[in-house]
């Protein structure tokens, strides 16, 4: 762990696959693996850096492979933004037994669990310390929730997007199919949409490119990462222009 040194980053938007919130298993939602997250959210927290957090669904239900088995698309997206909710609501469970303050917003009105999405009223919560947990993805089917994280770093002026992984960062190919596969320290954006990597849905990426929003890709299993990527170690794939 670093220490004696101030963050690179002073506000960042934490991107959770909602597999991730599934642990090994990477479906349910597994207390454990909630609570790591939670733990090291709160670490960066102590360094006073704002963090916003957007949640997939994925561990519950994902709009796409529902549509592929029949489910109507626009009702299985939606579906999808409702499990986004679920996870959202057990991160802040986590977050508060462990003192961190917290508040929910969601893009699908739902108001005797969770905030509308107000995007100055976000502002002020990260202002007062709390985190923030953005679900229901970004309110609309046919979007990803890496669109929703890339839509929101951009309204709340989120310095970076961390998008945590299972993997150590970008590679050229799949490094648990190849062994000899490179990682990328760094890579521009044009460069990863030529090599075609899976940064994030082309929306996302897009949207971040357009906008000179740098992702990091990283690995948030490893203890502490979260917070060594927010002091501004060389952890991960540095996502820029």
């Amino acid at each position: 762990m670093t220490t004696g040194k101030n963050p690179k980053y002073y506000r960042i938007l934490l991107k959770l696959s909602g597999e991730a919130l599934g642990g090994n298993g990477r479906v349910n939602i597994c207390p454990e693996a909630v609570h790591d997250m939670a733990e090291q959210i709160r670490e960066v927290r102590e360094l006073d850096v704002q963090v916003v957090v957007v949640v997939g669904g994925g561990n519950i239900f994902r709009g796409l492979s529902g549509s592929e088995r029949g489910i109507e698309r626009a009702t299985g997206d939606y579906m999808g933004m409702l499990a986004t909710v679920i996870n959202a609501l057990a991160l802040q469970d986590a977050l508060e037994k462990i003192g961190v303050p917290t508040r929910v917003q969601s893009a699908i009105a739902m108001s005797q669990v969770a905030e509308p999405f107000i995007r100055r009223r976000a502002v002020r919560h990260l202002e007062k310390g709390r985190v923030v947990i953005f679900g229901g993805g970004t309110g609309n089917p046919y979007f990803s929730t890496d669109t929703a994280a890339a839509l929101r770093a951009n309204e709340i002026g989120a310095e970076v997007i961390l998008k945590a992984t299972k993997v150590d960062g970008i590679y050229d190919c799949d490094p648990k199919k190849n062994r000899g596969a490179k990682r990328f320290a760094q890579i521009s954006y044009l460069e990863a949409l030529k090599k075609q990597l899976k940064v994030m849905d082309s929306t996302a990426f897009s949207l971040c490119m357009d906008n000179k929003m740098p992702i990091i890709v990283f690995d948030l299993f490893k203890p502490h990462n979260l917070r060594r990527v927010v002091m501004g170690e060389k952890v991960g794939t540095l996502v820029t222009g």
